[in-house]
């Protein structure tokens, strides 16, 4: 079972960027598909993007294409979310999500994705 652990998370004012982490802690990594989620309080969890196995392909909710981008390095067993032109409205926990061994397709429905790591806090002020 592959471990995710997110780092990156802060606090950061309209119109600012952040970069969230996900490493990933064994070597199945590389065969996964990854995904991002997030889920702000009262709310269900939202896909946000997701990559396959070779990130190759990425595939985005509609509400962050142009502003925030996925990937991945297979090599440092990380996936990535670079978060710009950050909004209120993305103020959520982010959390990161790897699909099995062998499943390499991005998708973006959570039942889709078998681990998940804790997320990590991000906060944007207006």
């Amino acid at each position: 079972q592959v471990q995710l652990v997110e780092s990156g998370g802060g606090l950061v004012q309209a119109g600012g960027s952040l970069r969230l982490s996900c490493a990933g802690s064994a070597r199945t990594f590389i065969s996964n598909a990854m995904g991002w989620f997030r889920q702000a309080p009262g709310s269900e969890r939202e896909f946000v993007a997701a990559i396959n196995w070779s990130g190759s392909s990425t595939l985005y909710a509609e509400s962050v294409k142009g502003r925030l981008t996925i990937s991945r390095d297979n090599a440092k067993n990380t996936a990535y979310l670079q978060m710009n032109s950050l909004r209120p409205e993305d103020t959520a926990v982010y959390i990161c999500a790897a699909r099995l061994p062998g499943y390499r397709t991005a998708v973006d429905s959570p039942s889709a994705y078998f681990n998940w790591g804790q997320g990590t806090q991000v906060t944007v002020s207006s």
